[in-house]
């Protein structure tokens, strides 16, 4: 797709020389040699057959196909630029990466970031969904928020939730299918999510609703897939309260049983105890530990 497309390295020394009428403020420019940018850009010559400078004892100057070309290759550069920005935005080092399972990120974080940034607006964050728990702190970030009981060796933990599981469902679905008593759910659709080990058999046992078969319904890899489709009356979800008090406040969802029970899982903040810690992780840890108290007062 791209074999006429000449070396970037060669563009570079043809923008910067055109550009400054010099290959000597060029090579300062690109942190090279004259010689090398010289080198560069007659290979560029080369390789399109045509002559792109006039060179004289002390001057340098563009020939009318030089002229034509140089606002194409400036265009080009200047894209590629830009796009890597957006995709990349700062060095790594200069950005404070996080790594949040994207349920959280979408129903829990989302929400709260603004405080953040109003705190810090000179702090830039980069923030990697994902979906099952990975490595605890290991690629390409600096923090991590994973589910599970805390037990993480090698990694410092901040617990961020206290998790109580409840079926959840849409508003109308009780007057259309009975959800008088938890038994009644074995006329529903159960909505399951993976990768959680607390789940619709711990929540039936308690509730004493033994002719409910724990493993029927549907499975899905997040929560916010299982809240949809209960919304949209095609089953009932069962919400973990970090995870479903947006759409509870709003009523999108509501909690057919008064049964809300505490479970041992919940979202931890990961920092790793090996390795370099960027500049900014104390300042979004502590923000995130402030944030967590004011709805755990308590345990905080």
């Amino acid at each position: 797709m791209f074999t006429d497309l000449p070396p970037l390295t060669w563009l570079r020394a043809f923008e910067a020389a055109a550009r400054l009428r010099s290959f000597t403020h060029a090579a300062t420019e690109l942190h090279l040699t004259q010689a090398a940018v010289s080198k560069h850009v007659r290979s560029l010559e080369l390789h399109l057959r045509q002559q792109l400078f006039l060179r004289g004892p002390r001057s340098l100057d563009l020939t009318k196909t030089g002229e034509a070309y140089l606002p194409k290759v400036q265009d080009a550069l200047e894209r590629l630029a830009t796009g890597t920005r957006e995709v990349f935005g700062r060095r790594r080092t200069e950005v404070l990466t996080l790594r949040c399972a994207v349920s959280f990120a979408v129903n829990w974080l989302t929400p709260r970031l603004p405080g953040f940034l109003a705190l810090h607006p000179s702090r830039t964050l980069r923030i990697i969904s994902t979906v099952w728990n990975d490595d605890p702190v290991k690629g390409a970030f600096d923090l991590d928020i994973q589910y599970g009981t805390g037990d993480w060796p090698g990694i410092t933990s901040h617990r961020l939730t206290w998790e109580r599981i409840t079926p959840l469902c849409a508003p109308d679905l009780p007057k259309r299918l009975p959800l008088d008593q938890p038994d009644d759910l074995q006329a529903h659709q159960l909505l399951h999510v993976m990768g959680y080990q607390e789940g619709w058999g711990r929540w039936l046992t308690a509730a004493g609703a033994g002719r409910v078969d724990p493993g029927q319904g549907l499975q899905m890899d997040n929560s916010l897939m299982a809240f949809e489709l209960a919304a949209a009356g095609a089953g009932i979800a069962l919400g973990r309260s970090s995870l479903a008090a947006k759409d509870r406040a709003t009523g999108r969802l509501i909690a057919p049983f008064a049964l809300e029970l505490p479970i041992e899982e919940a979202f931890y903040l990961l920092q790793s105890d090996h390795g370099k810690t960027h500049p900014d992780a104390g300042q979004f840890v502590d923000w995130i530990k402030a944030e967590v108290a004011k709805d755990q007062p308590s345990t905080a």
